[in-house]
């Protein structure tokens, strides 16, 4: 299997030979009390199963269903949350950015910005996140094939970042629905770049509540699997500590107390993916 460019964001090495990495946490940013819990509990998953580990949360969810869901704190509030908890907890910190004006605050409190998947083809937001200096991972469109993504990265690259991911997140598959093509998968490959599974986003259904999306996270193990066979680099799931009382994504969220034994699969399913003769944990 063709190894990706190597690069680190924060104190997390990806691509190339580095394991399988993990990038999890609350969908948004509900308080500063709950985000830092959430990332102390997968903190001590991860280290105990030695799994790399980026933490991430949205300081505002701007594509909400309805309008009256709840979004986040904002940009201020929610970047001071992120911050403390890249340096309390010392570990790398991932969170979306969706108008060129965010970027530059976000880049300082933060080690990685996303493209959110519904604003992948706006050229302005990926110039300005490719010259920013962080990392970057742009989430794929529903809309988009995975030979499309060419473009975005070229876009990205083209700002000076060396430092790009790529994020599978399921295509539309008629109303209210996602579906992953594993194909997709091993073809982002190509890019020769680290590709992400966010196998959580990727059984949401969109819409599918009416005035909010709904989910199937029965089928988040066997697909995080399926994902990590295939020979996906990183790993991204929303979990939350309980999934029924989220303000955003719910129904499709991991719950904490699943994240171990996924995980421990997930890195067997790594090590011979990748041949590697790390002891299995």
């Amino acid at each position: 299997m063709t190894r990706p460019q190597e690069f680190s964001i924060g104190n997390v090495k990806v691509g190339g030979d580095n394991p399988l990495f993990l990038i999890a946490g609350p969908c948004v940013i509900e308080s500063s009390t709950h985000c830092h819990f959430v990332a102390e509990q997968v903190k001590a998953i991860t280290t105990r199963l030695q799994v790399p580990f980026i933490f991430k949360a949205s300081f505002d969810k701007a594509n909400r269903t309805s309008l009256s869901s709840y979004r986040g704190p904002g940009l201020k509030e929610g970047l001071s949350i992120l911050k403390s908890i890249r340096n309390e907890l010392d570990i790398p910190v991932l969170t979306d950015v969706h108008e060129v004006g965010q970027i530059e605050p976000a880049a300082q409190s933060v080690d990685c910005l996303q493209i959110p998947a519904f604003l992948s083809r706006q050229t302005d937001l990926l110039l300005a996140a490719g010259k920013s200096g962080c990392a970057v991972n742009i989430k794929k469109g529903q809309f988009l094939a995975p030979w499309d993504m060419q473009h975005v990265v070229s876009k990205i690259a083209s700002a000076g970042s060396q430092k790009i991911l790529v994020t599978e997140r399921g295509t539309s598959f008629g109303y209210n629905n996602l579906v992953v093509d594993m194909r997709s998968l091993a073809f982002l490959r190509t890019l020769n770049l680290p590709v992400v599974y966010d196998v959580t986003h990727s059984l949401q259904l969109p819409g599918g509540q009416g005035t909010t999306s709904g989910g199937q996270p029965q089928f988040i193990e066997p697909l995080a699997r399926g994902g990590v066979a295939v020979g996906v680099d990183g790993m991204f799931m929303e979990v939350h500590n309980n999934p029924a009382a989220a303000l955003s994504d719910g129904p499709n969220a991991l719950p904490l107390d699943r994240v171990e034994a996924l995980l421990k699969q997930l890195v067997q399913i790594d090590a011979i993916v990748k041949n590697d003769q790390r002891p299995i944990r």
